[in-house]
């Protein structure tokens, strides 16, 4: 059927029912992606693994999701998009179902680094799917649902996993939030309409390599990858070892209670739209460094051991990281030259790697220095983001000059 004889009673139904699947599709990638940094401390103490290795259950599943991300998006050209995101949500699902019985920590890093390939369905080809299937007028509504989805998945998977903590031990926790993220795949599944408008083609490697090299080889989107790269190995580092600090002295919470600074994440929702309007006044550049500005102030924040002012520094590194995202990834849009797409896809591969190699080398900073270690590297990694943000400002100015 093609979408001129649609009725317009079916074209809402049909739309919404997009909506609400890929609402769940965010839910159950995201939940599944960060269910294991809620119990980072846990498999320390299980498997008396140092901070570092337990922290590579949630770098191997961003690692290799990013380095999956590419190639899902290729395939999704040529088997379509329902098929590599249905594929992608029923494999995690299983995946994550199977983890609480590993029995070791080397079996449940090897599937969690499973997890990540497959799940890398999702993220590189949900927003190419909206755009296709999804009218001018609904577009932006329904990217707003499926991203707030992606948010309340990361939220679940990191707060359900330390509620119940608090009740069992960890396998208890991942065996909860991977019940809850196959019951939303499970509504994905089922509520996925067919493509209308979507058209299979064929696998030309040469083109596509040639129109991936051509981004790696722009001026402001390298530096734009780059961004991603620090900004999100930084922003890892921090959530991925507070736990530790917050649940030993002089602190001593529990782990539900540590899990509660997670909600902090909603301040990231809410300025990274906000950080959108301000872009039409303030302009890209002053955004980001406002952002970096945050960060900054908020790292130095957390030195202390005062809980307060410990948790206001982490509100503010959340909201500026998230300022810096906003508007880094929308850059990587309107900078690209043709296939944006792409475009896109690399910078989420650049992000994910981030969070596995960066956050990943977090964990020896963390290990041999302890938090200070730990903010004088994420210190560092924002310093390079912010000398980035002065070559895409000099970048810019450069261009408009020309014009």
């Amino acid at each position: 059927m093609t979408t001129a004889a649609l009725v317009p009673e079916d074209t809402v139904a049909h739309e919404r029912r997009i909506t609400v699947a890929l609402f769940a599709a965010g839910l159950t990638t995201f939940a599944s992606m960060y269910s294991a940094q809620a119990l980072l401390p846990s498999l320390s103490a299980a498997f008396g693994a140092t901070p570092a290795r337990a922290a590579l259950a949630v770098s191997l599943t961003t690692g290799l999701l990013a380095v999956a991300i590419v190639p899902m998006s290729v395939l999704s050209d040529r088997l379509g998009r329902t098929r590599v995101m249905i594929g992608s949500a029923v494999a995690a699902s299983v995946i994550g179902l199977l983890l609480p019985f590993s029995p070791n920590l080397d079996a449940l890093l090897i599937g969690r680094a499973v997890q990540g390939v497959v799940l890398a369905g999702v993220p590189a080809v949900a927003m190419g799917y909206l755009a296709e299937e999804i009218g001018s007028a609904g577009l932006a509504s329904a990217m707003g649902v499926y991203i707030a989805g992606t948010s309340l998945g990361g939220l679940t998977g990191r707060l359900i996993p330390a509620f119940t903590l608090e009740v069992g031990p960890w396998r208890w926790a991942l065996a909860t939030i991977a019940i809850a993220a196959a019951v939303c795949a499970g509504i994905f599944v089922r509520m996925l309409p067919p493509s209308r408008r979507f058209t299979p083609r064929p696998l030309a490697i040469r083109s596509v390599a040639a129109g991936f090299a051509g981004h790696l080889r722009d001026r402001t989107l390298l530096p734009l990858y780059g961004l991603a790269f620090v900004m999100m190995g930084g922003f890892v580092s921090m959530y991925n070892f507070l736990g530790y600090r917050l649940t030993r002295e002089p602190f001593g919470l529990s782990a539900a209670t540590v899990g509660l600074v997670f909600v902090l994440y909603l301040a990231g929702t809410a300025t990274a739209a906000a950080a959108g309007r301000m872009t039409a006044r303030l302009g890209r550049s002053r955004v980001m460094g406002l952002g970096l500005l945050g960060m900054g102030i908020g790292l130095g924040l957390t030195l202390p051991d005062v809980l307060p002012v410990i948790l206001f520094g982490v509100l503010l590194c959340t909201a500026g990281f998230f300022a810096i995202h906003s508007v880094a990834s929308g850059w990587v849009g309107a900078a690209a030259d043709g296939n944006r797409a792409a475009a896109s896809a690399l910078y989420m591969c650049a992000y994910y790697l981030g969070s596995s190699i960066a956050g990943g080398l977090g964990g020896l900073a963390f290990g041999s220095f302890g938090w200070a270690g730990l903010a004088v590297y994420v210190a560092v990694l924002v310093a390079v983001a912010a000398g980035l943000v002065g070559a895409l400002t000099a970048r810019s100015r450069a261009v408009q000059t020309i014009r």
